[in-house]
Formats: C-alpha cells, structure tokens, sequence
C-alpha cells in the first residue's frame, strides 16, 4: 500500500473514531434508573483476585494439564 492509500485510510480511521466520540452521549452513570439496586462494590482485593489472579491461575491450570497430558514427546518403542 503506498503513503497515500495508508494516510486516506489512517485519515478515515480517525475521523470516524471522533465522529463516534462526538457524537455518543454520556453514560449518566449517576442518574438511577427505576429498579437499579446496585450491590456492594468490589475492594482491591477482589477485584485483583478476580480479574488477575483467577485468569493467571486458569492458564497455568490449562498449561499444566496440556504439558502432563500430552503423550507426542514420548517416543514411540519398536
């Protein structure tokens, strides 16, 4: 792709990323909807527990379950 194609692209890009900025509306995240019964927040802790180390734990479950499973490193005996 030449300099030209990639800059009307990187130009198009942008402008649509602004213009969907722009022109969303805010969340209004402190006006309460009918209904809304918001529970406790999560401290630090949870929330690390939660979005870090259950993800790290479940991969190096995964990985650890495929490394011990896995039967192609064995040789094969004739």
């Amino acid at each position: 792709m030449d300099k030209k194609n990639a800059l009307r692209a990187g130009a198009l890009a942008a402008g649509t990323t602004l213009m969907m900025l722009l022109m969303s509306s805010p969340a209004l995240a402190l006006a309460r909807d009918d209904g809304d019964d918001p529970g406790k927040g999560l401290s630090v802790i949870d929330t690390l527990g939660l979005f870090v180390a259950a993800p790290i734990g479940l991969f190096v479950v995964i990985a650890g379950l495929v490394l011990i499973l896995d039967k192609s490193h064995k040789q094969q005996q004739s």
